[in-house]
Formats: structure tokens, sequence, C-alpha cells
């Protein structure tokens, strides 16, 4: 599934609260962080450890690591070859902060 194909925002918060997200969003601000902080303890003991387990990422899983999977998915690599992996905004972000020319 991807973010197209969620449902439409109904004016509901997704972390469960009474909170009445802004137009057009699905979580009150920072509500985002606690549906995952429930979702981790419920599904995964709270363990970002155990999650990497249960899904196959941990190393010698059958998935191989998050990381690899992430760069299938979108993520990139540091064009300066320091091995720093993210999503295409962290990219540049990143270049502008530790690759400055000077």
């Amino acid at each position: 599934m991807t973010a197209n194909d969620l449902p439409a925002p109904d004016g509901t918060c997704w972390c469960g609260c009474d909170n009445t997200p802004g137009y057009g969003r699905r979580f009150a601000p920072g509500h985002d962080k606690t549906a995952e902080a429930a979702y981790m303890a419920v599904y995964h003991g709270g363990s970002v450890a155990q999650l990497l387990h249960d899904t196959g990422h941990a190393p010698g899983g059958n998935q191989g690591t998050v990381r690899a999977a992430a760069l299938k998915n979108g993520w990139e690599l540091c064009p300066r070859g320091c091995g720093y992996a993210g999503a295409p905004a962290s990219i540049a972000n990143h270049v502008n902060r530790y690759h400055k020319e000077k």
C-alpha cells in the first residue's frame, strides 16, 4: 500500500485521540509519532531491533537490510561518497550541511 492508496482524511486524528487534524491531514501535529510509538509498543515491544527481526531485516534475515530495501525504494546515497543514505530531501540537507565547499 502506498500513500496514494490511503483513505482520504476525514477530520479524525488517526492516532486515536479526540483532536481534529488540520484540513487534508490525518494527524494532529506530532500525533503521527504518537501513533508510530503505539504501533511499535503493540506489535514489536517498543523495539526497533524487534521490528527489524520480525520483518526479516535484521542481520541474516531473509529480506536483507532495511537500508538496502530503502535504497531500492527511493532513498539515495550521498553523491560525495561518504556513505550517508536517505530520502532525496535528506540527501540535499546532508550535502548542504556536511559537504559545503570551502
